[in-house]
């Protein structure tokens, strides 16, 4: 043996790749927490798509019932409106009180026209009484203009004169009129003492704080000769032309079928 000692060579006989206890523990706690991570997440996802199913259904319940009170609403209007059968024609109408051979309430009201117009003034001439809604309803103010065009045939049906009644405020019926070039006298009726009368605010889509789509024939004698509630239901009529009233009023007080 050489006088040189020999130098301890380490061992290699542990695997390169090998890991320590400590360090094997600490990779096994980090993905346990990875692991935690994830599932939290998950869980937080979970809820939050919980969280907008529940909204949804909140709000698909609120517009469900929504609905459901509108159809109620309409429901109650359908019942209460005033009874008498409306026909299946194209332009049904019921027949309203006060009707045939009753004497018309008479009247003395702000016109259109400038000062104002009693019922009365009119004994003698066989007068169409048209209620309708307003200053809201333009094709109410149309039915005015067709009218208007039908005059000649109007007179040859034996009706002397024109007038509407609604709720309205003087001045702006003024204005409506002046800016339509309508010459038919629009009344003012805002107390609504005249259109209770007839009631002719029982027979539209507004309820009874307007007037629905009523045409009224007052003979000579001040009694009414027929009378058709158009703007009831179930489809609240606001403008039938004026070949088809005078054919209703031509066929008498009967409800169209």
């Amino acid at each position: 043996m050489s006088g040189k000692s020999r130098t301890a060579r380490p061992d290699r006989s542990a695997s390169p790749g090998a890991q320590r206890p400590g360090q094997a523990a600490a990779r096994q706690q980090n993905t346990a927490a990875a692991r935690e991570r994830k599932a939290r997440l998950a869980a937080a996802r979970q809820a939050q798509r919980g969280a907008r199913r529940r909204r949804k259904i909140t709000v698909r319940a609120g517009i469900a019932a929504g609905v459901a009170a509108v159809i109620a609403v309409l429901f109650v209007i359908f019942q209460n409106s005033p009874s008498s059968s409306g026909g299946t024609g194209a332009y049904p109408y019921q027949v309203g009180s006060p009707g045939s051979g009753q004497a018309a309430p008479g009247f003395s009201l702000a016109a259109s026209t400038g000062g104002t117009i009693s019922l009365s003034a009119y004994r003698g001439k066989t007068v169409l009484l048209f209620f309708q809604e307003g200053l809201t309803c333009q094709p109410c103010w149309d039915q005015i203009t067709d009218l208007q065009n039908h005059a000649a045939q109007l007179k040859a049906a034996g009706i002397g004169q024109v007038v509407s009644i609604t709720t309205d405020p003087i001045g702006a019926i003024t204005t409506k009129t002046h800016d339509m070039g309508l010459t038919t006298p629009v009344l003012s009726d805002p107390n609504l003492a005249v259109s209770q009368a007839y009631q002719a605010n029982s027979y539209g889509m507004m309820g009874s704080s307007r007037d629905g789509h009523t045409f009224i024939v007052v003979g000579p004698d001040g009694t009414i000769r027929w009378r058709g509630d158009y703007g009831g239901a179930p489809k609240y009529t606001m403008f039938l032309p004026t070949t088809s009233l005078l054919a209703d009023i031509k066929a008498g007080e009967h409800p169209s079928s």
